[in-house]
C-alpha cells in the first residue's frame, strides 16, 4: 500500500489528516460538549482536518433519537463555531452523527454502543479506530471504564486504535489521583491516554515554546542571573456560575493552580528537548514539576482568599457565600497565591509567583519574566525614577502575543527615562485567527500527537506540589477581598515582604 502523505508524521509541508476514525462524547448534552467539543468538531471539518469517513457518536441519557440529536448538534456548533458557518459542510457532517440513549451503568445500552460502533465500520469505513471522550462527573469515571473494558471497545489491536480522553480534575490529591491513573492503565494502553488541560492547546502557550527555543535573542538571558521572579497570574473577572456543586468541593488551588498554572510554570522552565517530540517535552517538563520547592512558612507565602460582594464592571455583583447552591459558611476558597521555587541551576533562587481568582477586575492569563535591574545606571536618581524593571510578558489571553517592557529616554531636552513597551499581537500579525484551545487538542488525539497531554506522572508530581498546600489550609477561613479587587490583601504583603509587587495586566 502506497503511504499516504497527508499522515506522514514526517511532513510539516501541508496540515496533517487523521485515519478514518469515530468520536464517541460520553456526556454529550453536557455544557462542555456543547460549547467547546461539537463547535471544535465543526471548525475542524470546515477547514478540511477531519478525514472523509469520519463518524460522531453520542451518548447520553437523553431520550433522543439521531435526528434530534443531530439538530441539538447543529445549534451548538452553529452558536458556538469559531469559523464561518457553511450548510454544505454541517449537512456531511451531520449524516455521520448517531446517538445512544443510556445510562452509565446499564450493559444493554453499552452493548448497544459497542454494536453501534461495529456497524459504522461497514457503513461509514472508519477502520475500526476510535476515540473515546470522557465529558463526564470523575466519579462516572469507574463505571464507564469498567463498561468499554467489559464490552471490549477500549481494546486497541494492530489494525485499529482505541484512545481515551480524560478531563481534568485528575482526581482530587496524590493518593486519588495515583487509584484514578490505576484505573484508566487498566483498561487502555498509556500511549492511548490522553488527559487534556485545554490551556496547552492555545496557541500563545505553544509559541512559549517557540520563543525560547527557535530565537538566540530570549534563551540566553532565560534564567536566574537575568531574571529576578516570574509571576502567572490567571485572573477571571466571572463568578462560579452555575459549578457550586463542584466548586465547593474543588476551590481555587485544586481546580486551576494543580493543573493550568504549573504546567505554565514547567513550559517556563523547562531545559530545550533533544526534539520537539511528545515525549521528550513531557520528560523535560516533568523534571521541573519535580524540582518545584514549596515555602516552608506557608503562613507568609501562600494565601487563599473568597469573594465577597463588591462592584464590578459598574455592577453590584454577589459574594462567594450568596451564590446560588453555595454553603452560607463556606471556606471554599476562589483566591490562591503561592510562592515556588525551581530547584535546578537554572532557576536556583528566582521566585515563581503563581495566583489565580474569580471576581477580580479582568480576565487575563499570563506569564511574565520580571528582570533585575541594571546593577549601575550613569544617570542622575531623579532622572530615572519612572524605571521599573524589564519584563517580557506572555499573554495567554485575551489579546495574545507577547509584549516586551524597557526603558526608553522621553522626547526633551532633559534626560528622563521611562518604561516603554513594544508589543506583538496574534491578531495582528497574521490574518488568520487561531484555533480554539480544543480544536487543536481534539486534532492531536485523533492523530495520536500526545505532545500537549500532560502524563501520568507529570499529574502525580502536580499534586505533590499542591496537597500540602491543602493541608496546611484544612480548617482555616480564607481571606475576603471584595469582587473587583485583585484578591486579599495578603497577596501583596507576600510579595511586599521581599521588596517586590505583582504587575498589574
Amino acid at each position: 500500500m502506497i503511504p499516504n502523505p497527508l499522515r506522514d508524521p514526517r511532513d510539516r509541508r501541508l496540515p496533517r489528516v487523521p485515519e478514518p476514525c469515530a468520536l464517541v462524547v460520553f456526556g454529550i448534552t453536557g455544557d462542555l460538549a456543547r460549547k467547546k467539543l461539537l463547535p471544535a468538531v465543526y471548525d475542524l471539518a470546515n477547514r478540511g482536518l477531519l478525514p472523509t469517513n469520519f463518524a460522531l457518536l453520542g451518548f447520553a441519557r437523553r431520550d433522543w433519537g439521531d435526528t434530534e440529536f443531530a439538530e441539538l448538534a447543529r445549534d451548538a456548533a452553529r452558536k458556538h463555531a469559531r469559523t464561518p458557518w457553511r450548510e454544505d459542510v454541517w449537512e456531511q457532517l451531520g449524516s455521520d452523527i448517531t446517538f445512544v440513549q443510556g445510562s452509565f451503568d446499564d450493559d444493554d445500552a453499552f452493548d448497544q454502543l459497542a454494536a453501534t460502533l461495529g456497524e459504522l465500520e461497514g457503513s461509514h469505513g472508519i477502520g475500526g479506530n476510535a476515540a473515546f471522550y470522557l465529558s463526564i462527573p470523575p466519579a462516572m469515571f469507574p463505571v464507564v471504564l469498567k463498561q468499554m473494558q467489559r464490552t471490549g471497545m477500549a481494546e486497541s489491536t494492530p489494525d485499529r486504535w482505541r484512545r481515551v480522553v480524560v478531563e481534568k480534575p485528575f482526581g482530587e490529591d496524590l493518593p486519588s489521583s495515583r487509584e484514578l491513573n490505576e484505573l484508566v492503565d487498566s483498561v487502555f494502553s498509556a500511549e492511548d491516554v490522553f488527559r487534556i488541560d485545554h490551556y496547552l492547546g492555545k496557541e500563545t502557550v505553544q509559541n512559549l515554546l517557540a520563543l525560547r527555543f527557535a530565537n538566540s535573542l530570549f534563551e540566553p538571558i532565560w534564567n536566574a542571573t537575568n531574571v529576578d521572579s516570574v509571576q502567572i497570574t490567571m485572573a477571571e473577572d466571572v463568578g462560579i456560575g452555575g459549578r457550586a456543586q463542584f466548586y465547593e468541593k474543588t476551590g481555587a488551588a485544586r481546580d486551576v493552580l494543580q493543573n493550568h498554572l504549573l504546567q505554565l510554570l514547567a513550559l517556563t522552565a523547562m531545559e530545550e528537548p533533544v526534539e520537539f517530540s511528545a515525549e521528550e517535552i513531557r520528560t523535560e517538563k516533568l523534571k521541573v514539576l519535580r524540582a518545584i520547592s514549596i515555602p516552608e512558612d506557608m503562613q507568609a507565602f501562600a494565601v487563599r482568599g473568597q469573594y465577597e460582594q463588591g462592584w464590578l464592571a459598574g455592577e453590584r455583583v454577589n459574594g462567594y457565600r450568596q451564590e446560588e447552591g453555595v454553603d452560607p459558611d463556606s471556606t471554599t476558597e476562589t483566591f490562591a497565591a503561592v510562592r515556588l521555587g525551581v530547584e535546578t541551576r537554572r532557576w536556583a533562587g528566582v521566585p515563581f509567583y503563581l495566583r489565580a481568582g474569580k471576581r477580580l477586575p479582568r480576565r487575563v492569563t499570563e506569564i511574565a519574566l520580571v528582570f533585575k535591574r541594571a546593577p549601575h545606571l550613569p544617570f542622575a536618581a531623579t532622572d530615572t525614577e519612572e524605571l521599573g524593571n524589564n519584563q517580557l510578558v506572555v499573554r495567554v489571553q485575551p489579546d495574545e502575543g507577547v509584549t516586551l517592557k524597557f526603558g526608553s529616554k522621553v522626547p526633551g531636552s532633559v534626560m528622563e527615562v521611562r518604561d516603554v513597551s513594544m508589543d506583538f499581537l496574534y491578531g495582528e500579525q497574521f490574518t488568520e485567527s487561531s484555533p480554539e484551545a480544543y480544536e487543536r487538542l481534539l486534532l492531536d488525539v485523533l492523530l495520536g500527537d500526545a505532545t500537549l497531554f500532560p502524563r501520568n506522572a507529570e499529574v502525580e508530581a502536580s499534586w505533590a506540589v499542591i496537597d500540602p498546600l491543602e493541608e496546611f489550609w484544612a480548617g482555616t477561613t480564607p481571606q475576603l477581598y471584595r469582587a473587583g479587587e485583585w484578591g486579599p490583601r495578603a497577596a501583596d504583603e507576600m510579595l511586599a515582604a521581599e521588596s517586590r509587587r505583582w504587575r498589574r495586566p
